[in-house]
């Protein structure tokens, strides 16, 4: 990690060059443009290369700038393989080569946010972390009840370099608008940084995962580790042991892979009904298979709060996709902000962009698999100004849903799951099938927890 910028004025200067690069490659263009060369082979040639910056400066910094990419990712139709690809494995390798704080800080920071006595709350705390993310890093420790419990404690000064970033990025909405010219990019990179503060308030991120605790207690398909206590900087939560869903992913027999799969979605689709909030980072780290059959769940700094559950809308538009009214799904689209006034979109293309979203839920049962993603994204994968995707909008309140919807396709993909998937969309989706009114959605069940102690003391 030496080798990676961290002081504030490399970070600033590695994004300031974004601006200057794309204001290099459009002078160039113009140049070409003058010298007989067609005007959309320019333009594709400075997207292209506007792309491969992009990606190469953001792969190459931590904080906001790293999550904006990975936020980014979910357009990662619209540009080709050898530019996102790098790119991909740059920002997993910055994740999995994370060196963990050393025990002093460690302990400095469990004294500044417990206090000086923060060993009394403990009978032991392992020194070395178990796991490490981007803003914080995990240390196993037994309760002074006699609890396991996972310690996740924030890296010092992530908060700042975070939203640092984010200032930084706030000033390149034209870059990005050259490359994603449907994208309200200022509106998207706002809702971001907002979610993004709420990731680091490790309060909020106690009082989503206790109130998911609450909802599936004794729940017969999945159980989420309570919250013992918190502080801004410090979450403690019962610990709870299991098969990753990565391992399901790669040694997993068929059975077990279809049993995670079904869960994985119904977690996803039941979430905004019942807890009125949408799990909003569906990566397969943070998910387990237990013992006995349940799938257990990691992780709700990242949480969408839906108090009304899924928009009717989305169910509404899904089932119209299905009967084959793209006319009107266009026009829905364009009601709820996805396509922006001025901008046409090709309908054949459009179907081909949301049929891996929406073609699981047209048949009783389906089956997900790398080679139908490939197929299905096959006919998008260009830089082309026609390309769909890049006319596409993405409105504030569909930000986290799209993101989870596009990586949960995705987990599901490397499963390799067959289930009755409908089922799901059936069950927890309202407007998905004609007899649902506004009226009769399931009500959300929103719990609310009294203060920074969970559980018994």
């Amino acid at each position: 990690m030496s080798d990676l910028p961290r002081r504030a004025v490399t970070r600033s200067a590695k994004l300031a060059s974004l601006p200057l690069g794309f204001a290099g490659r459009a002078a160039l263009g113009l140049g070409k443009r003058i010298g007989g060369k067609p005007a959309e082979i320019v333009a594709e040639e400075i997207q292209q290369r506007t792309a491969e910056q992009i990606f190469k400066v953001l792969g190459e910094l931590k904080g906001g700038a790293m999550k904006l990419g990975q936020a980014l990712s979910i357009f990662e139709a619209a540009l080709p393989a050898e530019i996102v690809g790098p790119y991909r494995a740059t920002l997993t390798k910055l994740q999995d080569a994370a060196p963990p704080l050393p025990a002093s800080t460690v302990h400095k920071v469990l004294a500044q946010q417990l206090g000086d006595n923060w060993r009394d709350h403990f009978l032991s705390f392992d020194d070395q972390p178990t796991a490490a993310a981007s803003i914080g890093q995990v240390h196993r420790a037994v309760w002074h009840d006699g609890r396991e419990a996972a310690v996740k404690i924030q890296y010092p000064g992530a908060g700042k370099a975070l939203l640092g970033d984010f200032a930084q990025l706030a000033r390149l909405g034209k870059l990005f608008g050259a490359l994603l010219p449907g994208l309200d990019i200022k509106a998207v990179l706002a809702e971001l940084r907002e979610r993004i503060a709420e990731e680091l308030d490790y309060l909020r991120e106690a009082e989503a995962q206790h109130a998911f605790a609450l909802e599936f207690h004794n729940d017969p398909d999945f159980h989420v580790p309570d919250v013992i206590a918190a502080n801004e900087m410090v979450l403690v939560t019962e610990w709870m042991d299991g098969t990753p869903l990565s391992r399901i992913i790669t040694g997993g027999t068929q059975e077990e892979r279809d049993r995670a799969g079904l869960l994985f979605v119904r977690f996803l689709f039941c979430s905004p009904a019942r807890v009125g909030m949408l799990h909003a980072d569906p990566h397969p780290g943070n998910f387990r298979m237990l013992p006995n059959g349940k799938l257990g769940i990691l992780d709700f700094g990242a949480v969408n709060r839906m108090p009304d559950g899924y928009p009717m809308v989305f169910g509404q538009l899904t089932r119209i996709f299905n009967q084959g009214d793209m006319a009107t799904v266009v026009q829905g689209l364009r009601d709820e902000g996805f396509i922006r006034p001025g901008i046409e979109v090709d309908h054949d293309a459009l179907r081909a962009f949301l049929s891996p979203y929406v073609e699981p839920t047209a048949v009783e049962e389906f089956t997900f698999s790398r080679e139908w993603l490939q197929d299905q994204f096959a006919s998008v994968t260009d830089l082309r100004p026609t390309n769909v995707v890049r006319q596409l909008n993405l409105p504030v309140s569909y930000v986290l849903i799209h993101r989870v919807h596009a990586a949960g396709v995705g987990v599901l993909c490397q499963l390799g799951a067959t289930a009755r998937f409908r089922d799901e969309v059936v069950r927890w989706v309202p407007g998905f099938t004609d007899d649902d009114t506004d009226t009769d959605d399931k009500e959300a069940l929103v719990t609310t927890w009294p203060g920074r102690r969970f559980g018994p003391s």
